[in-house]
């Protein structure tokens, strides 16, 4: 198509170039003398040679790029027909290979169900073979055994029922042991939830101190720039420090109380000051940890004094003070060591015994409860490794480390100390209540059960634990007095506080009174 193109336009030049000669020596001959009209004639064929030339050369051109483009076009045509002829050879490579491994797969289940059909075969003829020998041995047991073959199978029979008796108590038994393991498993669950919400009230409150800001305005300053001064107040005092929405109010979280304490009363000084950068709080830290130092030694020295002690490692006497710091079931540790002391020496007092060893013994029978939070241990192995480091004699040591029954107690200093013990921590009022709440206790207690009909009169006894009830003789039957007893059981878990269990004891008396005359 391009190469006709090519050829018309030679044509058309040679046409132009014809008519423009014409025209040419037309107006030569007309206007102009011979040998111009010679000159444009010659110029005029000249233009028509050069039109003509031009005219091939595009003409050429057009062929060559006609060429190329048609050769180009037969170029990606035999790409795609090799494309073409290569999918297809693949496609019949891979059905080649599908067929022949489908031949290998018919081959393999042929070759099996060949084997599977000789198995049946000899399950068929040893199927057989078991049956005769199961007649066989079957009339051979009964001329053995000189009995038929139903006696033989009620036999069988009273066997396999006790067979089954025996599995079927191994299986109760097994049962049995299951649910107590079961009924033992759900009850520590039961016992360590109750426990764990119990924890959280009271680690809330012993372990966290809350302070007080003028505004809010004032977080900002305590957090510092990306929380530098934060971290300066934490890495200084090993507290950890929560500033959340609480308004005016920045709460600083720590199991050691004497940190929390150091850091209370920094960052008080500091919000008094108005300076908080990282240096001010290294400074600020540094003053209240002595400070708190020398309260824990003021108060260590107080209680030796108290109890008339001497001669008291400067160590030891600053670990008693830091009980100050610390409590046990809401009873301060100080002040329940210091009451162990005085217990101790009353009742050694009593036996003719040594009354300083004892004050001394139970005056440090909880040290390692400061240190505990160091070291690993119960805290009376750690306190009495703790004495025994700083050259507390032999007796006070083993009466610390057996305090709770951690060692066996061997004299009777351990004794005195673990009643002062107990003592001091079960007394009315000592832990987990008030005197007044706990005498309030005992005596709803009591006006509970007097407002039943037919009662005389009731006691509180043992801590609230348990209650007797006196009744009239005449208005309580025996049966009556059962049902009593339910009655106020029952008011109580209704309508009473109490820790434990109360047990409710009602009292009829028949008296017979006569007199001699």
């Amino acid at each position: 198509m391009t190469v006709g193109v090519g050829i018309v336009l030679c044509l058309v030049a040679l046409v132009v170039g014809a008519i423009v000669g014409t025209k040419v020596l037309g107006k030569a001959e007309s206007a102009v003398p011979e040998a111009e009209r010679q000159k444009l004639v010659e110029a005029a064929r000249a233009e028509a040679d050069q039109l003509k030339r031009s005219a091939a050369l595009e003409a050429k051109e057009s062929a060559l790029k006609a060429t190329a483009e048609s050769e180009r076009e037969l170029k990606e045509r035999r790409a795609e027909l090799q494309k073409s002829e290569e999918t297809l050879r693949r496609r019949e490579e891979d059905l080649a290979k599908k067929q022949g491994s489908l031949a290998g797969k018919e081959a393999e289940f042929e070759r099996k169900e060949k084997t599977v059909a000789g198995r049946e075969q000899a399950a068929e003829a040893t199927a057989k073979r078991a049956e005769d020998l199961l007649n066989e041995s079957k009339s051979k047991l009964e001329k053995m055994a000189g009995m038929s073959a139903e006696q033989a199978r009620a036999d069988l029979v009273q066997q396999v029922i006790g067979d089954a008796r025996k599995t079927a108590a191994l299986e109760v038994k097994r049962i049995e042991d299951g649910a107590k393991a079961e009924a033992e498993e759900k009850s520590k669950r039961i016992l360590g939830t109750a426990i764990q919400r119990y924890a959280g009230e009271y680690v809330s409150e012993r372990t966290v101190s809350v302070v007080q800001l003028p505004s809010d305005d004032l977080k900002g300053r305590i957090i510092g720039r990306e929380g530098r001064n934060v971290r300066a107040l934490e890495a200084a005092t090993g507290i950890d420090m929560i500033i959340d929405d609480t308004p005016e109010a920045v709460i600083i979280s720590c199991f050691n109380p004497v940190r929390r304490e150091i850091a209370k009363l920094a960052l008080e000084r500091l919000i008094a000051d108005g300076r908080i950068h990282p240096t001010r709080i290294e400074e600020v830290v540094a003053k209240c940890t002595d400070e708190v130092e020398g309260q824990c030694k003021e108060a260590g020295e107080q209680a030796v004094f108290d109890l008339g002690l001497h001669k008291v490692h400067p160590e030891l006497v600053k670990a008693v003070g830091r009980l100050k710091f610390r409590s046990s079931y809401a009873q301060n540790l100080l002040q329940h060591s210091i009451e162990v002391g005085l217990l101790a020496g009353i009742m050694a007092g009593e036996l003719g015994l040594n009354v300083k060893l004892a004050r001394r013994a139970g005056l440090l029978h909880d040290v390692g409860k400061s240190v505990d939070h160091e070291v690993e241990g119960s805290h009376a192995i750690v306190g009495a490794q703790y004495a025994r480091k700083f050259n507390e004699s032999p007796q006070v040591c083993a009466a610390i480390a057996q305090h709770h029954g951690d060692e066996p107690a061997d004299s009777v200093l351990s004794h005195l100390v673990d009643a002062a013990n107990v003592l001091s921590g079960q007394r009315p009022g000592a832990r987990q209540e008030l005197l007044a709440s706990y005498v309030t206790r005992l005596y709803d207690l009591e006006k509970l059960a007097k407002s039943f009909a037919g009662v005389h009169n009731a006691f509180a006894i043992q801590a609230g634990s348990e209650l007797r009830v006196l009744v009239e003789n005449a208005q309580i039957s025996d049966e009556q007095s059962i049902l009593l007893a339910k009655d106020i059981a029952k008011r109580i878990e209704d309508e009473a506080t109490y820790p434990g269990q109360v047990r409710v004891c009602v009292i009829r008396e028949t008296r017979s009174i006569d007199y001699a005359k």
